[in-house]
């Protein structure tokens, strides 16, 4: 069975090498960002920070960068190209960020809906 980024029980195990040719399931999860993430992303600055993360997700709604906030857990949701790809994967599947990419695509696969596991998918 090929694995689906929809349905963790298909992913596979992770293991070393694994990313090498894959074609980046992982960046069709959604992507909570916290402003930490924003800051290293220099997508706010700490004043705003600072200031207040309600305004800072209005700002970023209507640039289109996040798709949501989470004020409870302050956390925001990295926007997705048609509901499904990160905005900072490019045409060819890489990451545009990765250097200052989120905590959480950071430790992506020891954390995510299946720990240890990925919705890798080999490229043609």
């Amino acid at each position: 069975m090929k694995p689906d980024y929809n349905r963790p029980s298909t992913w596979v195990p992770f293991r070393k090498g694994l990313c090498e040719n894959c074609t980046a399931g992982c960046c069709s999860l959604p992507v909570e960002a916290s402003a930490a993430d924003l800051l290293r992303l220099e997508l706010i600055t700490e004043d705003e920070a600072a200031e207040s993360l309600k305004k800072v997700a209005t700002r970023l709604l209507k640039a289109g960068i996040i798709q949501g906030f989470q004020s409870k857990s302050q956390l925001f949701v990295i926007e997705q190209r048609r509901g499904r790809d990160c905005i900072f994967l490019d045409e060819n599947r890489l990451c545009t960020v990765y250097e200052k990419r989120p905590e959480v695509c950071r430790k992506f696969p020891k954390i995510g809906p299946r720990p240890g596991f990925c919705p890798a998918g080999k490229k043609k």
